[in-house]
């Protein structure tokens, strides 16, 4: 038998003072509850006048209760909703309250979970929740929205059902064997998969784009000293964020500013200049560069346009993650009389341009955004995340290898329903405990 669930409770406003606070609790029977907290018979769905009473009946605060009973609430729990003033302390006294009374202490995303586990949302939407919260542009929050309203599972749901109808039409011909490709052929079998690689594929590009909208990018500037790194930071932020001298070695950590560009965010690192030294702070930030490097999405290498590109610049070329995309910026152009431009070389977009005047800079801010794939499509983007997107390019992988398999049609079975899993994963049809836990656990208090 089941396990009979316990209740739950939490703060589910940000900690601090505020004109309100909420506590939520979530779990079976919870009508008695609130009569005990309150000294009131509740009424369903409505919010009620209420004083938050102490084990002695003496008031705790005064409020608005309202309850949700299942299996019509966020949950699919009983759920109660306590709204007492915002400070602190009272709070902290109603949710003691609660503890006394049968509840316990919510884990971090435990009522989305149960709301989850309960059938109220799937796992695509409970991710769009803590998206939302997160959201660190307007664009990724009302992707979020379009996410937790159902969008993006209703789009992976119709690819499970062509998968399952395929999976069926093949299924059902494996046991006439002399039969199976000529009927395959007849219901146009093979055309399908077609369609679906095709369906996938549309999918798997906007998820690409919502990651990159959720997430953002990690654009490290890179260069040899007093190239201008600093300055580029100052000038995309549109802000002096970090000391410029005409002294080489002045940055000596990595400095972080983020900036949005179509609905993007953009996280910019300048970072020391690669050199050799004897200083050992500067080394340490050399040290510090490269490491930011490896986390890197985008590397901005900067070189002085006067000079153009030496045997030094080279060096920091081979060092780079061969696979990791880069722009080459010659920049003092104003001082090295070049016009602006941007132009195409193996090792991807190099862009002259002047930090100082801020000609050629548009320029830079655009390729920023190609060079990462970003179309600016922002209305047809379905936040997803790293992991959605991995199930999603593993499932294209099985579709690419059951096209390769339709003279052995076991194989080929097996390679779509394989990648039907991985498709279900997303949404948590076929999810592991391990998985839930990490994912959840990610979430506020509260939610």
């Amino acid at each position: 038998m089941a396990r009979q669930p316990d209740i739950i409770a939490a703060v589910a406003t940000a900690p601090g003072r505020g004109g309100i606070g909420v506590v939520r609790v979530s779990g079976p029977h919870l009508a008695g509850f609130a009569t005990a907290l309150t000294g009131q018979t509740v009424k369903p769905r409505h919010a009620g006048f209420v004083r938050f009473r102490d084990s002695h009946g003496q008031a705790l605060d005064e409020g608005l209760l309202l309850y949700f009973p299942a299996p019509r609430s966020f949950t699919g729990e009983d759920v109660l909703e306590l709204q007492g003033h915002g400070g602190p302390v009272v709070m902290r006294l109603l949710l003691q309250r609660c503890v006394e009374l049968g509840a316990r202490l919510a884990e971090p995303g435990e009522f989305s979970k149960r709301a989850f586990l309960n059938g109220k949302l799937d796992l695509a939407q409970a991710e769009a929740i803590a998206d939302l919260i997160e959201a660190s542009t307007a664009s990724a929050a009302r992707s979020a929205v379009r996410s937790l309203s159902g969008e993006f599972s209703q789009r992976v749901n119709a690819l499970r059902d062509e998968l399952i109808d395929l999976r069926m039409l093949v299924e059902a011909t494996l046991d006439f064997p002399e039969e199976e490709l000529d009927f395959l052929h007849s219901a146009r079998a093979f055309e399908r998969l077609a369609t679906l690689r095709a369906h996938l594929a549309d999918l798997l590009e906007r998820a690409t784009q919502g990651a990159l909208l959720r997430d953002g990018m990690r654009v490290v500037l890179v260069g040899q000293p007093n190239v201008g790194k600093s300055s580029l930071l100052n000038a995309l932020a549109g802000d002096e964020r970090a000391i410029v001298t005409d002294i080489a070695g002045t940055t000596r950590d990595a400095l972080r500013e983020t900036i949005e560009l179509e609905g993007v965010a953009v996280h910019i690192i300048d970072t020391a200049g690669l050199r050799d030294t004897d200083d050992p702070v500067e080394r340490i930030g050399v040290a510090r560069t490269w490491q930011e490097i490896e986390r890197a999405d985008l590397i901005v290498r900067l070189v002085d346009a006067r000079i153009g590109i030496t045997p030094d610049d080279q060096s920091i070329d081979a060092r780079l993650p061969a696979k990791l995309p880069r722009l080459t910026v010659l920049n003092k152009i104003d001082l090295a009389g070049q016009p602006a431009g941007l132009e195409s070389t193996d090792l991807g977009p190099r862009i002259r341009l002047s930090v100082k005047t801020g000609d050629g800079l548009p320029l830079l801010r655009q390729a920023l955004l190609d060079t990462v794939g970003w179309h600016g499509d922002q209305e047809d983007t379905l936040l997803a995340r790293e992991r959605h997107v991995i199930a999603l390019r593993a499932a294209a992988e099985h579709l690419t290898h059951a096209t390769d398999l339709t003279h052995a049609l076991e194989l080929f079975a097996e390679e779509l329903r394989l990648a039907q899993e991985q498709v279900c994963e997303i949404t948590g049809e076929f999810s592991s405990d391990d998985l839930l836990g990490v994912i959840f656990s990610r979430f506020c208090i509260g939610k």
